[in-house]
């Protein structure tokens, strides 16, 4: 690492060793705290600008017309009438309007080819017009023919199932040490689609000047993004700007660019004014990455203390034919607990379905539904209290690959979990009842793999002795511009308030981006490397050194010297801050750990389930803020109600079309769904090998387990074990014990 005491310098960190606790020795005092967000006064008020919300002059608007068929190619689209509406301006089709965008492909393709279709629902095409009701009623009146095809859309029974040789992994006998075994459990469980359903709809507005493309977007990653804008549209990357500066939530449905934005920029260019582009929900349903259903086999023996010794992780999921992204289900399982005989297979089955991709904690949170409870399932099996038997079975080093873990508090999580859950009250299956209800606690423990992704930020303390942090990292309700001020101003020597965050703007430093819950740790330990070179720069210029240079309240303070900090800046100082991963995420298992508890009500007569109660301890290295970390934890666990209790896609199994593509039809958790929820952070922790600021994700490790809590809980309150989520009453109701009734 180097710092030059100039007007502006660079700080590089590659992580190849572990890092001092720099941020400890900090005085400012308002890091971990419970900070409120600064943006927040302008979301409650609406002043925030979301994607589709910003002033752009003469603008159009532009309505996607979708596919009727599953399989097959567009033969014609009868344009005539709908070009006669009033108000329409053109209909584009071909070139950029692929079934996925983020593929780009673009440059290869005529402007105004017919395209393929892939999956009913696909965008076929744009309507433009003056305004969005005369766009819209144009799109419905547009009359499309097609070639059909013949297109396999079950997951069960497709022809084509593929088996990537990288996710068939077996270590020591499986057969052998599974028949050994004094307790056994072999159990299938499935879990259906999900949908990101993030708030704010996907919506773009494209604007082209002097040949560049200027995009608002509601995205998540603008330098993947403004990659892949640039590749459907035929460009080079440097003539392409994206802006996003507020996101009302992405939860990895706006990881990359999606058919919006693209026919947003193609439309623009074509019409030469400016376009608009906002999906209905019903169409973000269709033409966004779902999550794939599931099929897990889980089998595990252990000898007769409860010790695991086989275990095997077998499962299915789907994608449209050629894509390359298929769920991770057993990542979490491969470093949880311990077994010497292990195997692992994984199968990808091509189906006419939209596209797969990330969705809410990939891997673990469907992974660990399965894995959980077939862990309960051995408890039982076995005799033993279920979180008697996960302590029992924590590995001392990662079994993939024997790792040792950076931090690893999973036993503490669990034990302390338990002490405030009242664990020892929880009876034996179906032994307490409160009149019509069945009442039952669950465990599960909660892991989610962390990441460090290549960040860079720049840092200017100017004259006055406020500062600026400039990055592309977006926020998508997470925190960001929080977090970002509380890592400045705790290095600095600020308030927060004397800290300004440019968020959102790809023509800033290139971050991580918001996904895969390394944002903050990877974003923010490139701003605290930025703040590390201003820290050094000041201390050279009043003649000492970094470590005993403090600052605090805006003043510079070293040995018996103290002076304002804007005494010494002259005419400001910028310093940019960038980290790299580097060999500790090859040399250590790295991840955030927790334990999710819970305790169900089910109803006796009618197999409906309602969530009483649930606790959330979590292990996540420093908290940077609390009030968000918190935030971040109960988003999570509601998540998890959400997966345990009600949410799926269901697919026409005729041609795969999602039949309840709308938040009526899909129903994620409302207020009276989930009850208090309670999310305990140990604060205390620290990881040393995950990155400067000793920072680890929290964002998909709060619903990772939180699932199968509720399942466990369902069979402890009433015995039916549950093993295809979710967990409707027309999966519990024929199963309940009814000899009571009299």
């Amino acid at each position: 690492m180097m710092a030059k005491d100039q007007a502006t310098m660079d700080v590089t960190l590659t992580m190849d060793t572990a890092q001092p606790r720099r941020l400890d020795q900090m005085v400012q005092g308002v890091l971990g705290g419970a900070m409120a967000r600064p943006e927040g006064p302008l979301k409650v008020r609406g002043a925030a600008t979301y994607a589709a919300e910003h002033a752009v002059a003469d603008l159009a608007e532009g309505v996607l017309v979708r596919a009727t068929i599953t399989k097959g190619k567009v033969k014609a689209i009868d344009e005539a009438a709908a070009l006669k509406l009033p108000g329409v301006i053109a209909v584009l089709t071909g070139g950029p309007l692929l079934r996925n965008p983020a593929q780009g492909q673009a440059s290869e393709a005529p402007e105004q080819v017919l395209p393929e279709v892939h999956y009913f629902g696909q965008p076929i095409a744009v309507v433009v017009a003056d305004s969005f009701e005369n766009a819209r009623h144009a799109a419905q009146t547009l009359r499309v023919t097609y070639t059909e095809a013949k297109a396999e859309v079950d997951p069960e029974t497709a022809s084509t199932v593929e088996r990537p040789k990288k996710s068939q992994i077996e270590t020591g006998d499986f057969d052998a040490g599974f028949q050994a075994g004094a307790h056994q459990i072999d159990a299938l469980y499935h879990t259906e689609p999900h949908t990101s359903a993030a708030m704010e709809p996907h919506a773009s507005i494209a604007r082209w000047d002097q040949g560049r493309l200027e995009l608002w977007g509601s995205y998540q990653m603008l330098k993947h993004n403004v990659a892949e804008l640039a590749d459907a549209m035929g460009l080079p990357e440097s003539k392409v700007r994206i802006h996003a500066p507020y996101v009302g939530g992405g939860f990895g449905g706006k990881l990359g660019i999606a058919p919006e934005a693209v026919a947003a920029a193609h439309a623009a260019r074509e019409i030469g004014r400016p376009v608009r582009v906002v999906m209905a929900r019903q169409q973000v349903f269709d033409m966004t990455l779902r999550r794939t259903e599931t099929a897990q086999r889980l089998r595990l023996a252990c000898d007769a203390t409860g010790k695991i010794t086989a275990l095997a992780h077998e499962d299915r999921v789907s994608n449209l034919p050629g894509e390359s992204y298929s769920e991770p289900v057993a990542q979490g399982t491969h470093f949880l607990y311990g077994g010497a005989d292990r195997r692992f297979t994984h199968e990808v089955a091509r189906v006419h379905r939209p596209a797969a991709g990330s969705v809410r904690a990939p891997g673990e949170a469907v992974g660990m539904i399965a894995l959980e409870c077939a862990v309960d399932e051995l408890a039982e099996a076995a005799g033993i209290d279920p979180v008697e038997l996960r302590l029992r079975n924590l590995p001392k080093t990662a079994p993939k690959g024997d790792l040792p873990f950076s931090e690893n508090a999973l036993g503490r999580c669990l034990k302390e979990g338990a002490a405030r859950f009242g664990w020892d009250k929880r009876g034996t299956t179906a032994s307490r009842r409160d009149g019509d209800w069945w009442v039952g606690l669950g465990v599960a423990a909660a892991v989610r793999t962390n990441v460090l992704e290549e960040s860079i930020a720049r840092v200017t303390l100017e004259p006055d002795g406020s500062a600026t942090v400039a990055t592309d990292m977006t926020d998508i309700g997470t925190g960001t511009y929080a977090i970002l001020s509380q890592i400045a101003a705790e290095m600095l020597g600020l308030r927060p308030d004397q800290v300004t965050v440019k968020l959102g703007d790809s023509d800033l430093p290139k971050s991580s981006g918001s996904g895969g819950s390394f944002g903050a740790q990877s974003c923010g330990s490139a701003v605290f490397l930025a703040c590390q070179g201003l820290r050094a720069a000041l201390a050279k210029r009043l003649g000492t050194t970094e470590e005993e240079l403090t600052l605090k309240d805006g003043t510079a303070t070293s040995g018996n010297r103290r002076v304002p900090l804007a005494d010494v800046l002259d005419s400001g100082l910028s310093a940019t801050g960038h980290i790299k991963p580097g060999d500790t995420e090859d040399d250590f298992a790295i991840a955030g750990y927790g334990a999710h508890f819970a305790e169900v009500r089910v109803h006796a007569f009618t197999g409906e389930v309602r969530v009483a109660r649930m606790l959330g301890i979590f292990s996540i290295g420093r908290v940077l803020n609390r009030l968000t970390a918190e935030s971040q934890c109960h988003g999570g666990m509601i998540w998890g109600i959400g997966s345990a209790l009600s949410e799926e896609l269901q697919h026409d199994r005729r041609d795969g079309r999602i039949v309840n593509h709308d938040l009526a039809g899909y129903h994620v958790p409302c207020h009276l769904d989930v009850p208090q929820l309670d999310a305990v952070l140990l604060e205390d922790t620290r990881d040393d090998q995950a990155n400067p600021i000793q920072a680890k994700g929290i964002g998909e490790l709060g619903i990772s387990g939180a699932a199968a809590a509720i399942g466990n809980a369902i069979f402890n309150a009433c015995g039916v074990r549950v093993r295809d989520f979710p967990a409707t009453p027309d999966k519990i109701f024929p199963h309940l014990p009814f000899d009571d009734w009299g």
